[in-house]
């Protein structure tokens, strides 16, 4: 598997205890959109993050990184970067990648930082102004976390193929969206989904759910997506 060492561009937090990170690669490892990486912390020690940019974007790696306090996981993934500036990733991995070949409507699942999965997906798209109906279903517990609502929406402008439905599961007074369980407002749009190639991004405990209510209402394994679904 590929290796590079990557150096820190920019980190920021978009919402509360969630951190974009942009780095730049010494090497140009090529990859799929929707695929992601490990960063290796040691040879024994390698922690799996989706790659939030999409190969059309030019030599650059961005990934969104949940990371809440006294969870070291991903928090001592943030403090390398801070420190050292740099760190050695793995990739590309994953199976769940865009099917370009396929010229069936997408639906994209995502619950809170597995947007960054789907974003990877949608950039690619709408760089490449593909000719597919595709729609993003991002569930997140409040409106803080639709950290890059605006710039989807900014998307979903130019790209007119989009359709963007942001789900809150604990709205507050002045939501006038979607509110409840992601997969929930799914299968109340479509009454039939076998049609779709369905792409899920979210904990495993979500994408489990996902794909037993996705299975009760005629959707294959052939046409349904997620790295999560590889270690079920």
């Amino acid at each position: 598997m590929p290796r590079t060492r990557c150096r820190l561009e920019t980190m920021h937090e978009c919402a509360e205890h969630i951190w974009h990170i942009r780095m730049i690669p010494e090497q140009d490892i090529p990859y799929k959109p929707g695929q992601y990486l490990q960063v290796i912390m040691g040879e024994k020690d390698k922690r799996p993050f989706s790659i939030a940019s999409s190969p059309s974007r030019g030599n650059v790696i961005e990934l969104q990184i949940g990371a809440t306090p006294g969870n070291p996981y991903p928090g001592q993934v943030l403090e390398a970067l801070k420190t050292k500036g740099e760190i050695e990733v793995e990739m590309p991995l994953g199976k769940a990648f865009l099917h370009e070949d396929s010229d069936r409507p997408i639906l994209l699942i995502a619950g809170g930082t597995g947007y960054s999965y789907a974003r990877s997906i949608l950039q690619y798209l709408v760089d490449h102004n593909m000719p597919r109906r595709t729609y993003l279903y991002w569930g997140v517990r409040n409106t803080l976390q639709l950290y890059e609502g605006e710039d989807v929406l900014e998307w979903a402008n130019a790209y007119r193929d989009l359709t963007f439905v942001p789900v809150v599961q604990n709205p507050g007074i002045d939501w006038q969206g979607r509110s409840g369980l992601v997969h929930e407002a799914v299968l109340s749009d479509f009454h039939q989904l076998d049609h779709l190639d369905i792409y899920v991004a979210g904990r495993f405990e979500m994408a489990a759910v996902i794909r037993e209510a996705l299975h009760h209402r005629g959707v294959s394994d052939e046409h349904l997506f997620g790295d999560a679904y590889s270690f079920t």
